[in-house]
């Protein structure tokens, strides 16, 4: 006959089966919708920047207004930064819908004499 203990062990085993039960059907029910993921190494090519053409304020000629160049390959997304340890200055692409291979970017605050360099991020 069942003892007063064996009962408690019988209860639990129930009880762990139907909380097994219900959790695997709900996780049988969960959809995914495919997607691209993953993680890994690889080297990270660079851009060539050419055709760099800058545009000076009609206001202040002292003052950068614009910076306009070509970037091979084609990107989505592009900044710019004139001065050393300065913020990028987002850019606009001038060639069709995107990727560009054109961009424009209007920089704030950079004077002619404070420019020192010309840094170029970009993403596809």
């Amino acid at each position: 006959m069942f003892n007063f203990r064996s009962s408690k062990v019988f209860i639990v085993v129930l009880f762990v089966m139907v909380f097994a039960t219900v959790a695997y059907a709900f996780a049988a029910n969960i959809n995914v919708a495919p997607s691209n993921a993953g993680e890994g190494q690889m080297a990270i090519g660079g851009y060539a920047v050419t055709g760099v053409t800058y545009t000076y304020s009609t206001a202040n000629p002292s003052q950068i207004a614009t910076v306009s160049f070509t970037i091979a390959p084609a990107a989505t997304k592009a900044g710019v930064s004139l001065v050393t340890g300065g913020t990028l200055q987002s850019c606009t692409g001038t060639t069709g819908t995107g990727p560009y291979t054109g961009f424009t970017c209007n920089v704030t605050g950079v004077s002619v004499l404070s420019a020192d360099m010309l840094r170029v991020v970009a993403s596809d």
